[in-house]
């Protein structure tokens, strides 16, 4: 006998279907406060919800091969292409092999000492801008994270392409439209919307060209080739289809610009939000890094191992507003999850944000509390109660170098400046593709006594 999980009372039904379309990550919450399992219906299309470390686990490790990916990041292809975000089958294998070897461990560890310099980069950028006038403290993060990224896993400057950060907001809002109208409008269709994402999509375009000469002309000079840019080159170059290979290789680098600074500066975003208005977790994480980072220095790779409390205080940061907020799926075959019958074709959604605040999983859980982490704690919870970067075989490839870059950051700005929110001001989470701040995250800046 089929067993579906139970639908919304008829009551809530409309409230649902409304935030579906204005305010997804309203829905997750509405449907997570009524089942761990919920089915809801919009004519012949049926959404399953779950949120159960269990559940999450089947869906995206257990039987991963089932699920690819669907409703929202389906749509983004059309702002992405066919990158390691929303690629599937054989290419999806073939990109993230390509590019693993980039990733690892020893060589992510290697770029330590570029991380902690752009980190005091930023450090040094807000001191000069210390006094009562506020800064958009995101916005100069996200340069950060830009930086990073291109001497990490480019070897590339990204200085010089000023445009960049404007044209991914055209992106993600483009997307935040498709997610809503399913993608049945055109893109030439004259929406504001659309008029920014076509201008921005040409400028990205114009940007990647531009990147990829540069960095085949120094390959050509002798310049390494393990980083995942060049990486990225070279496979294309494999490909009879040259003008295949050229599309894929700008939609691969348009993804790994995006993908690769966006989450770990929204991370960074709601990390200094949450310890400024958190002073007595600001006063540890500054104790903690003025022992370990003492006289002022920038932090190297073993460091990172050191920085317990302010790693925990990030992974708190990352429960509450998680990088990527809800991992859609749809299912290929019939499946059952949980004792619950999932047809095939049908959009299944698991939402890290409402399985990160789970009452039955979490004390307390809208409760900012670092000290979740501590090894004692995280021992007796459930392994998929936490997945801010996803999980099975397509858990975020950049982790680690995003983890140490989230920590450096943090570690050194708290040691060194005292970052307070301009009253008033309050942060807005939109159901994106992640956790966005509109309107910055203005703060004045003070150096920390």
């Amino acid at each position: 006998m089929r067993v579906h999980p139970p639908g919304p009372p008829v009551w809530a039904l409309p409230g649902l279907l409304r935030k579906l379309a204005v305010d997804r990550l309203g829905m997750m919450r509405d449907a997570a406060e009524l089942s761990d399992a919920v089915r809801v219906s919009m004519g012949p299309k049926k959404l399953y919800i779950f949120n159960r470390p269990d559940y999450a686990k089947h869906v995206l490790a257990d039987n991963a091969a089932n699920y690819h990916k669907g409703i929202g990041l389906v749509e983004s292809r059309k702002v992405l292409g066919d990158g390691l975000l929303t690629s599937e089958g054989d290419l999806w294998r073939a990109q993230r092999r390509n590019v693993q070897p980039a990733f690892k461990p020893g060589r992510i560890a290697a770029q330590a000492g570029a991380v902690a310099e752009e980190s005091g980069r930023l450090v040094d950028l807000l001191r000069r801008r210390e006094g009562n006038t506020p800064v958009d403290v995101l916005q100069e993060v996200t340069g950060l994270t830009l930086g990073v990224l291109g001497r990490t896993l480019m070897d590339t400057s990204i200085e010089g392409h000023g445009g960049i950060e404007h044209a991914f907001e055209a992106v993600q809002d483009q997307a935040m439209f498709d997610m809503v109208s399913q993608g049945l409008v055109p893109t030439w269709v004259p929406f504001g919307t659309q008029r920014r994402f076509r201008a921005a999509r040409w400028e990205l375009t114009r940007i990647v060209d531009e990147l990829v000469a540069d960095r085949s002309a120094r390959m050509r000079d002798g310049d390494g080739a393990d980083d995942a840019f060049a990486r990225m080159i070279l496979a294309s170059r494999e490909r009879e289809d040259r003008a295949l290979g050229r599309r894929l290789l700008q939609e691969e680098l348009v993804t790994l610009l995006l993908a690769g600074h966006e989450t770990t500066a929204s991370t960074l975003g709601w990390t200094l939000l949450l310890l400024a208005r958190h002073p007595h977790v600001r006063d540890l994480v500054r104790e903690e890094t003025r022992a370990v980072l003492a006289g002022g220095r920038l932090p190297e790779a073993d460091d990172l191992h050191k920085l317990t409390y302010t790693t925990q205080v990030v992974q708190e940061a990352m429960r509450l507003y998680p990088p990527v907020w809800i991992l859609p799926r749809i299912a290929q075959a019939p499946d059952e999850v949980g004792g619950f019958t999932v047809p095939a074709k049908a959009d299944v959604l698991v939402c890290p944000y409402t399985l990160h605040r789970h009452p039955h999983l979490w004390d307390d859980p809208e409760r900012f509390d670092p000290g979740r982490f501590e090894p004692s704690r995280v021992a007796n919870r459930p392994r998929y109660a936490y997945i801010p970067f996803g999980a099975g075989p397509r858990f975020c490839v950049g982790s680690n170098l995003g983890m140490m870059e989230a920590v450096f950051v943090t570690a050194l700005v708290t040691r060194d400046l005292d970052l307070t929110l301009v009253p008033g001001h309050e942060a807005i989470a939109e159901p994106m593709m992640s956790l966005r701040m509109r309107g910055g995250l203005p703060m004045t800046i003070r150096s920390a006594g």
